[in-house]
């Protein structure tokens, strides 16, 4: 015979985490199975029907249970003491599965952290023709220079997706020519304001504030022969010459209000 479930509790902030757990359609999908799981215990359903609506084994549903139940406690005191946020967090844990130690890893801290010096430098400083770093001139790279003696460009994948770098990609910045701090805060403050009375000048005088930008030379190219559309197992194709029309200027008019 099944043993007794353990009984579930759950304060109504608890219930509102799981809730919007249960109902997300970002978060995991054994998390949104384990936050219904709590509510239906909570509600008194058997663990076979809740098996049988989450689509889990029984045995999984008791496991859940039992490790809501004991860190009811722990919940209750996060929630006296600490800010929603981290009730949520605590929430989340106790839902997710505990990390397991898996094999042992066959690269060390010292090669990883090599690794992701060589990302962080210019590909030029290792005598490579590329402004950007690819995953294949990487490896290639880090294995040249006896940092590892073979790795998988896939497992250099993972240590720059782990660090959060994209050696491979940049995005352009604008660095301001006023040094002054005090002069640039002026300037700042001038354009916000600026922005922020557009509406009352707007409504009161009909005056109307524009924001302008202009890009130049930006090449006018048509493809010679036309887009193949996607078909079955291939995506669409696009044509690689082209025939140049010369250059434009677009300028771009925002009005603020």
């Amino acid at each position: 015979m099944p043993g007794r479930a353990a009984r579930i509790t759950i304060t109504e902030r608890q219930q509102e985490i799981l809730r919007r757990l249960g109902n997300s359609v970002t978060a995991p999908s054994r998390l949104r199975q384990r936050a219904n799981i709590i509510i239906l215990a909570f509600e008194g359903t058997v663990n076979q029907d809740i098996a049988r609506d989450i689509g889990l084994e029984r045995h999984q549903v008791g496991r859940w249970r039992l490790r809501w139940a004991a860190a009811f406690n722990r919940l209750v005191l996060i929630e006296c003491t600490e800010s929603a946020a981290t009730l949520r967090r605590a929430v989340e844990k106790v839902l997710t599965d505990d990390l397991r130690a898996g094999a042992p890893g066959k690269f060390t801290p010292e090669q990883v952290v090599q690794i992701l010096a060589v990302a962080c430098e210019p590909p030029e400083k290792s005598g490579r023709p590329i402004t950007h770093w690819t995953i294949l001139e990487l490896t290639d790279e880090v294995i040249k220079r006896g940092i590892v003696d073979s790795i998988s460009p896939a497992q250099v994948c993972r240590y720059l997706r782990a660090a959060a770098l994209q050696p491979h990609k940049s995005r352009y910045w604008l660095n301001t020519t006023e040094k002054d701090p005090v002069q640039f805060q002026k300037q700042v403050e001038a354009v916000c304001d600026c922005y922020l009375e557009a509406p009352e000048l707007a409504k009161n005088h009909n005056t109307h504030t524009v924001s302008v930008d202009e890009m130049t030379g930006l090449q006018a190219l048509e493809r010679i022969a036309p887009e193949l559309p996607m078909t079955a197992g291939k995506i669409a194709r696009i044509e690689f010459e082209y025939e140049r029309h010369g250059t434009l200027s677009l300028i771009g008019n925002l009005d603020v209000t």
